[in-house]
């Protein structure tokens, strides 16, 4: 009993076995029936999702603007606490304490120099935010031609094989079609998800800019505002809190 439990198990197991190598050894085929315009495809895919985890990875509210930045700050220039460590951990703790870290160093020289280095900061964080998301348009645009371009060559050999050898074989005429076909159906598999995650971090960067915007105002406003400003205007983390 135990012995054929045993046998009914290793066929299973070998079962499982031999359908993944069937279903590897069909995918390793469609890919070499598309052609050689498989090989680019493949390796915009490839580069699409680097490009999509390292964007999600850094692309994140708490590594860009952090909440509790801005009132740290304030409360560093209230306890007279602000000196050139504390703006150097200010600089590399985040992109918005880059764009705090420029605007204070001109805060004495009025609003205007203040508002005018923030800017200046400001564009180079967003280069840095916008860092690859061409690229990744780039790939959602050309897979797409590259599919065509495959469906093209493709029908090309069609009608090739149909003038040397007529319409009579229709096994000669299978490799053009399925070229045609399969180049097409993988530019389209790479393009529609490349350009869906494009649109979605050129969302991301546009709400990041606009919380950059709206922090660094805050500290500017702090400063050289009108009304008197308190701690309690600011998000503070609550004792023992760990900051974001």
């Amino acid at each position: 009993m135990a012995h054929a439990t045993l046998s009914s198990s290793i066929l299973a197991s070998y079962g499982k076995v031999v359908a993944g190598s069937a279903e590897a050894t069909v995918v390793v085929e469609i890919v070499m029936a598309g052609g050689w315009l498989m090989l680019p495809i493949i390796l915009c895919s490839i580069l699409a999702i680097a490009i999509v985890i390292e964007r999600f990875w850094t692309l994140s509210v708490n590594r860009i603007a952090p909440k509790y930045a801005v009132g740290q700050v304030w409360t560093w220039i209230k306890n007279n606490e602000l000196d050139s460590t504390r703006m150097r951990e200010l600089r590399l703790a985040s992109p918005l304490g880059q764009i705090l870290a420029a605007g204070l160093v001109q805060a004495r020289q009025g609003r205007d120099a203040m508002n005018s280095a923030i800017a200046q900061s400001a564009a180079v964080v967003i280069h840095e935010l916008e860092r690859y998301l061409s690229t990744l348009g780039t790939i959602a645009a050309i897979t797409p031609l590259l599919g065509l371009l495959g469906t093209v060559i493709g029908m090309i050999r069609v009608f090739t094989e149909i003038m040397v050898q007529g319409t009579g074989n229709p096994n000669a005429l299978a490799g053009g079609i399925s070229e045609a076909l399969i180049t097409t159906a993988a530019g389209l598999c790479v393009a529609i998800p490349a350009y869906a995650c494009h649109r979605f971090f050129v969302r991301r960067v546009d709400t990041l800019v606009l919380a950059l915007e709206q922090e660094s105002a805050k500290l500017v406003d702090a400063l050289h505002g009108d009304r008197r400003v308190d701690v309690r205007d600011f998000s503070i983390p609550a004792e023992g809190e760990k900051k974001a």
